[in-house]
């Protein structure tokens, strides 16, 4: 058998213990897959001493993992450090400029940062791989760049976030609020003590933009991604869904047009929607993922499993892995990052919502007074939004001064037309709070 490829493993938290506990496990099988032995070489965290239910003795332990670049024994380095910047793009910088391979699961750093990252890894004739950086244990990334590789992928989304999705669905089956089951998922480890990037959706919105970079062969651009979290949906806001034949899902969502102008315009969105009961992602419960994608000839396409945790996104770390070893057996190319070459990646103008055409829930929380039901439907009305259903709950707490929740389906109409209500009731003494609004999936 040909030589091992050898790896050096910076971060040994859940993913990276899983990693070693996978490469262990199953080494005969990974040889033959792989047509080498994967070897760890060297390791490196910010504890040595921390039990981590892995014997890390054998392997070399590094302080400075950002030196573990340069190591003559080392082929590739795995970065599982997280963060954007700091010590991650560093050793991830080193990597590419030493010639060796990266391995990375760090969804914030491409989305930031990954044309910078593709273009170094091309220059040196090294491979970049992200595949466990989106959806955990789901192949997403391989099946777009390989499996429907010769489709013109028409629109991507999905359920990017297992914690907002795990958060969603129990609030779904046991009619429990918010807050009570934002605390029984930090309870369970399902969320982080800061929460904050999950639940505002920052998370899904990292992984929509590399999500859309590879379906649609554009420069990976994060920052316009209008994110919107699941902070404000509240058990009624559920239980309204479900009696209108649909469930709350946290959906991430991408897709392209042309302008009058002819040029490429991309829209990324993550923002909690209202999902038809027989749509595939209806039933995605838990902490779950789940990935549509809609090719010209393929059709919709798919992918759902296991979106974090130690053993799936093991499963796609190494994936990559093995995928490196093949490739750079006897010396073969190991492909762009992106599938497309840096330089001929698409630069898109981030898409105006504005035109999109689609349905709506929306959820004032008024003050209990008479008129207000009639200065919202004139709103509305001024604004040419058509009200399709609309129910007055009521009061939200024990006495008289309480608000009540009013909530109401729009016909299909522009999205500005929606924007356009909101703005003519922005300051009104009637709302106690910030009106919800959250669009309803179309097939």
């Amino acid at each position: 058998m040909s030589e091992p490829l050898r790896i050096a493993l910076a971060g040994l938290g859940t993913v990276g213990a899983g990693v070693i506990r996978l490469i262990e496990a199953n080494a005969d099988l990974i040889a033959r897959r792989a047509g080498r032995r994967i070897e760890i070489v060297a390791v490196s965290a910010r504890e040595r001493g921390k039990d981590r239910g892995v014997d890390i003795a054998r392997y070399h332990w590094e302080d400075d993992m950002a030196s573990m670049a340069a190591r003559a024994d080392v082929d590739v380095v795995v970065e599982l450090v997280g963060g954007s910047d700091g010590p991650a793009l560093t050793l991830a910088r080193n990597t590419l400029a030493q010639g060796k391979s990266l391995v990375t699961a760090n969804k914030a750093m491409i989305a930031h940062h990954g044309l910078e990252l593709a273009g170094s890894a091309e220059a040196a004739h090294v491979a970049l791989k992200f595949e466990a950086a989106v959806a955990g244990g789901i192949p997403v990334i391989k099946g777009l760049r390989e499996g429907a590789a010769a489709n013109a992928i028409e629109r991507v989304y999905g359920i990017l976030n297992g914690t907002c999705n795990y958060i969603l669905s129990t609030m779904e089956d046991t009619g429990r609020d918010f807050a009570e089951v934002l605390a029984e998922a930090q309870a369970k480890g399902y969320a982080e003590a800061d929460p904050s990037f999950d639940i505002d959706g920052v998370d899904a919105a990292h992984k929509l933009a590399i999500l859309a970079s590879v379906a649609f062969g554009t420069a990976i651009d994060f920052v316009p991604v209008e994110t919107t979290g699941i902070r404000r949906v509240l058990a009624a806001d559920i239980a309204q869904a479900d009696a209108l034949g649909y469930y709350i899902r946290l959906i991430g969502m991408a897709d392209t047009e042309r302008g009058a102008d002819g040029k490429g315009r991309l829209f990324q969105r993550v923002h909690p929607h209202l999902v038809p009961r027989d749509h595939p992602l209806a039933h995605v419960d838990g902490a779950t993922n789940a990935v549509v994608a809609e090719g010209n000839f393929s059709g919709r396409l798919l992918f759902q499993g296991a979106g974090a945790g130690d053993g799936p996104t093991a499963s796609a770390v190494v994936a990559d892995l093995i995928d490196i070893a093949r490739s750079t057996l006897g010396g073969g190319e190991v492909g762009a990052p992106f599938s497309i070459p840096v330089a001929e990646l698409e630069t898109f103008a981030p898409a105006e919502s504005g035109h999109r055409i689609g349905s709506a829930y929306i959820r004032f929380t008024v003050a209990d007074r008479p008129g207000v039901l009639a200065e919202i439907t004139a709103a509305m009305r001024d604004a040419g939004v058509s009200i399709e259903s609309l129910i007055q709950k009521g009061r939200a707490g024990p006495d008289n001064e309480s608000p009540v929740l009013v909530a109401m389906v729009t016909h299909e109409g522009p999205e500005r037309c929606i924007a356009e209500a909101l703005r003519l009731l922005e300051g009104s003494p009637s709302l106690t709070e910030p009106p919800l609004v959250m669009h309803i999936l179309k097939d």
